[in-house]
């Protein structure tokens, strides 16, 4: 069973060869525009029109906590906006991040990775916005993608973890 590498660099310019996977999360307010989309949006502007796009008709599709999106932005490289964030902002609920919607995302990308002969790519999902704590999203990453096979690399920008 691979385990996941942790590398230091930017995760919108993945590693190694073959088919590659970005994955991050969204909120479910249709917002975009802080955080790690900004580093998406200036490499492609494909996922934030589509998640836009998905948002918008959302009455008549499956946009919602756990669904998946994927974006094709380069031949070989694929980004995965997923729903795993309740609203922007921690406040009497507490923190955006909802859990069992990161599990169910990353189960339904397991699927879709395993479709493209894909690795996949992230920063630490649902860490930095969204409020998270990598200790309770590492278990998720670890159990519905690398012990399926699926090879993950996260990424730490800069110089802290």
């Amino acid at each position: 069973m691979p385990e996941i590498a942790y590398v230091r660099g930017d995760a919108t310019a993945p590693s190694g060869r073959g088919v590659k996977v970005i994955a991050h999360v969204c909120n479910d307010l249709g917002g975009w525009g802080k955080g790690f989309v900004l580093a998406v949006s200036r490499r492609w502007p494909q996922p934030e029109a589509a998640y836009r796009a998905w948002h918008r008709d959302r009455a008549s599709n499956d946009f919602g906590l756990g669904a998946v999106q994927l974006v094709r932005v380069e031949p070989y490289v694929w980004v995965a906006n997923m729903i795993g964030q309740h609203g922007i902002r921690t406040g009497s609920k507490g923190v955006p991040v909802r859990y069992e919607a990161i599990d169910t995302a990353l189960g339904r990308l397991a699927g879709r990775a395993g479709e493209l002969n894909a690795s996949v790519h992230m920063p630490r999902i649902g860490c930095g916005l969204a409020g998270g704590k990598w200790s309770r999203v590492e278990p998720l990453v670890t159990e519905r993608l690398t012990r399926q096979g699926i090879s993950v690399t996260v990424y730490d920008h800069g110089d802290g973890a």
